[in-house]
């Protein structure tokens, strides 16, 4: 046995008690760290066998090992530092992130090059004949190179392990009898409330409307949820049951037309349909009185509730959940009651500490006098036991002093819960807390695209992607959003069009509570809390002013020109658009908004919306950034300005109509520097305009969820410069043309979901630059053109099972190559919008 062989053994030993250590301290890398331990454990193991098998290593073979201890080294001083930082220090995590993915590149050159240890296999037959134990140290090392490398931003590791922190942490709750969603009673709370409900809405035929009341973040919405999902209540209703959502700014048509169809029985009647004239009479029919539940969450107004309890049919039950009571409605009620100490203990452990009691290190009188002030209020226990996590004693004796200098919370005194949760604000870093203020400008209970979210911080606060996706993290670790995750994010070329983010109701009050300090002329954010039939009288009455709004979030229903006041927003750079109707005037006062570079357009109406004053876009020559929602894509000319500066466009359930054909506009002309193109959810989109393919300058094109689109334009090849190209859930795609060959700079390809795609082309192996294929759920691709061996950046491949077999034979040529077999995921929550 050599020295090197001695210490590379011993540097191994240290760096797993090292990574033993920070399994527990660090939640950010908690999975990936988990792994590397287990990687690093096997490694020495073999080491040993290799110390006590008395065959000494060549010294070519020692170098190559001195190589891998200088690499372990590195890996020692990095869990150092992991060990002595805050483990929800987003940004310090991205510096040692960066330093693991040099680590990772080190050893892949040390596996690939002449020290690979399949050199080694000779040592192990002649020692012990333990060919099989030398394969493992093969793999082990692979896994290892892989898992560090896995560890940068993007790539699926600490990311991902921080996004996933709030769901494990929602596990934990449930449990142990808490509400994952930081809402309901605990223990035995929880269950006499559910008790009590269920009891209500099966116990007594006489009683047709329930409600369930309580405060803002008392668990009103949680306990309504474990009601929906009760076995013994679905089991009573047959599992007939519909979950609506009403808010503040709620389309009553669209939620009597779900309610009608629901009772109908037709679920093809969604709120976009336009409701059949028999339905409001029920067409003279009858309906069997079948049992069946509608609960009703989150109503604000009296004359909101009275035209939906009025669609009550036979056998219906209406449970209705709000923070008020409706007494000429409701028949009975179950007031939400507070969390009962012992209760208020373990959830703000869970959030504070990670556990569900006090541990012994945390000085307990402190503990139990901040729970003590947040008075039962599960949201507030959450969020501001979030916010105390990992912070010194003198800080948790700062934020108790301030707590009780609050008043009791109460019915009448609701703004004192936002007092004391601002406590978790306060000590939020400055960008941090100017992105937590932005999440204000949208409408509550919407979920949020993290499309949206990060494209506006990215033009507003001066950051980059990466460190917008850190801030989500950051807010979401604090308690202060929840994410809604699709397979694909924090991935290294994931797409953000289809995950979201939601904020809780009172968590959006103290954004706006915080947004609407001082003189509304100078704020920061000028939002409109809910949707209303015009513009606030406050904002018409200073309109002989400037505005200094950065943001400028807008929310009502149809506008005609004659609606909109003269406003001045010299220093607007975000406007947001919410409304729902057919048609939508512009406002004017665009054109007096020199600084803008994000605009956000969503129609929330039925149908897709008409814009008219689109001339306005002539003034905007500073915009980056556009989001069009549901509505019928303007019909730009070549009179149309060039958009200079315009980098990003989404089209999200819109309307083309023919708007982008090449013999109405020139696409090159107007968008010169264009990059990212998303195209979502536009069923008339038929053939990928030959228009586009002419925009040399994208980066990223995303064709997606467009289920009329049968082919695409045959000059793909055109895109010298396309690197992401996404062509997912486009079920009637048949094959994909010849010229994505040619694209010599493309790395990811996604053609998810493509269902009726038989085959790729045959010369993909001219892809040089391909690193990923997502092709999950491509059940028809049954065998590989012969080219695609030649794929030599090609890392990860994603497929289902059926179609992974036509790849295994690449796998063995390339063991370097990852091929992820993944289970099949259909969803439909977008429906849900």
């Amino acid at each position: 046995m050599a020295v090197t062989d001695f210490f590379v053994g011993e540097i191994a030993s240290e760096l797993i008690k090292m990574l033993a250590q920070i399994v527990g301290k660090s939640i950010v890398c908690k999975s990936s760290v988990a792994h590397l331990l287990a990687e690093v454990e096997q490694f020495y193991n073999i080491t040993q066998e290799i110390k006590y098998s008395g065959v000494e290593l060549s010294e070519t073979r020692q170098f190559g090992l001195d190589q891998v201890s200088e690499e372990m080294k590195r890996a020692i001083e990095l869990c150092q530092n992991i060990k002595n930082s805050s483990r929800w220090n987003a940004y310090k995590s991205l510096q040692y992130a960066k330093k693991l993915e040099k680590i990772g590149k080190s050893i892949k050159r040390f596996i690939q090059g002449p020290m690979q240890l399949n050199m080694w296999a000779d040592i192990h037959q002649i020692r012990c004949s333990s060919m099989e134990r030398f394969d493992r140290v093969d793999g082990s090392m692979r896994s290892l190179e892989q898992q560090v490398t896995e560890m940068r931003i993007g790539s699926g590791g600490w990311v991902q392990d921080a996004v996933q922190f709030q769901e494990q942490l929602g596990q934990s709750m449930l449990e142990v009898g808490l509400g994952g969603s930081g809402g309901p009673n605990v223990g035995v709370g929880l269950e006499v409330g559910k008790r009590k409900v269920r009891e209500m809405l099966m116990g007594r035929n006489d009683l047709g409307i329930v409600g369930i009341v309580g405060i803002g973040g008392s668990g009103k919405t949680t306990l309504a949820k474990e009601i929906f999902k009760d076995d013994q209540v679905k089991g009573y209703f047959d599992d007939k049951m519909l979950f609506l959502t009403v808010s503040q700014s709620p389309n009553i048509d669209n939620l009597k037309a779900k309610m009608y169809g629901f009772l109908m029985g037709n679920d093809s009647m969604t709120s976009y349909d336009r409701m059949p004239p028999w339905i409001p009479q029920y067409g003279g029919r009858t309906l069997d009185p079948v049992q069946s539940l509608i609960v009703l969450d989150d109503v604000w107004k009296l004359k909101d509730l009275e035209p939906l309890v009025n669609i009550k049919g036979p056998g219906c039950k209406i449970l209705v959940v709000s923070r008020f009571r409706f007494p000429t409605i409701f028949q009975v009620h179950y007031e939400v009651e507070c969390l009962r100490d012992d209760e208020a203990i373990t959830l703000f452990c869970l959030s504070a500490f990670e556990q569900t009691s006090i541990p012994p290190e945390a000085n307990e009188n402190l503990v139990k006098q901040v729970v003590n002030e947040c008075k039962g209020l599960p949201l507030a226990l959450k969020v501001i036991g979030a916010s105390l996590r990992d912070q010194p004693e003198k800080y948790w004796k700062s934020a108790r002093n301030r707590l009780q200098r609050g008043q009791p919370i109460c019915d009448s005194h609701e703004i004192n819960l936002l007092e004391r949760m601002k406590i978790s604000f306060d000590h939020l870093e400055k960008k941090v807390k100017e992105c937590f203020l932005d999440l204000g400008s949208f409408p509550e209970d919407r979920r949020i695209p993290l499309d949206i979210l990060i494209s506006m911080w990215v033009e507003v606060h001066d950051i980059d992607e990466q460190e917008a996706f850190l801030i989500l993290v950051e807010l979401s670790n604090k308690n202060l959003i929840s994410s809604i995750k699709d397979s694909r994010v924090g991935e290294l070329c994931s797409s953000y069009s289809e995950a979201f983010v939601i904020q809780h109701n009172v968590l959006r009050d103290l954004a706006l509570h915080l947004n609407h300090q001082g003189e509304i002329y100078e704020r920061e954010r000028l939002v409109m809390p809910k949707r209303e039939a015009e513009l606030p009288r406050e904002w018409e009455r200073y309109s002989d002013r400037p505005f200094n709004a950065r943001i400028v979030s807008i929310h009502t229903g149809e506008m005609n020109e004659m609606d909109w006041p003269r406003m001045e927003l010299p220093k607007a750079e975000v406007l947001i658009l919410n409304f729902a109707s057919n048609e939508y005037f512009l406002p004017p006062f665009i054109e007096d908004m020199p600084r803008l570079r994000a605009l956000i357009v969503i129609n929330q109406g039925k149908s897709n919306a008409v814009l008219r004053n689109f001339s306005v876009f002539n003034s905007l020559v500073n915009l980056r950034s556009l989001w069009l929602e549901k509505v019928n894509v303007p019909h730009l000319s070549n009179t149309t300005i060039p958009f200079t500066k315009m980098q990003k466009i989404s089209l999200i359930l819109c309307k083309i109509n023919n708007s982008l054909d090449p013999s109405v506009v020139d696409l090159p002309q107007i968008f010169p520097c264009l990059s990212d193109l998303t195209i979502d959810h536009c069923d008339d989109l038929t053939e990928l305009p030959s228009s586009i393919c002419r925009m040399q300058s994208l980066k990223s094109l995303s064709i997606t969820n467009c289920h009329g689109l049968k082919k695409l334009s045959t000059g793909l090849e055109q895109l010298t410069n396309l690197e992401i190209l996404r062509v997912y859930a486009c079920p009637n795609l048949r094959m994909l043309p010849a010229g994505i060959c040619e694209l010599q700079c493309l790395k990811y390809l996604d053609i998810s979901q493509c269902v009726n795609l038989a085959k790729l082309p045959d010369r993909i192996g001219n892809l040089m630059s391909l690193e990923k294929i997502d092709m999950r759920e491509c059940s028809r691709v049954r065998c590989l053109p012969k080219s695609a061996s030649g794929l030599q950046s090609l890392k990860s491949v994603i497929c289902n099972e059926e179609v992974s077999p036509v790849w295994r034979d690449v796998v063995r040529a390339r063991p370097c190559l990852n091929l992820q077999v993944v289970e099949r995921c259909f969803t439909l929550d977008w429906l849900d919008e």
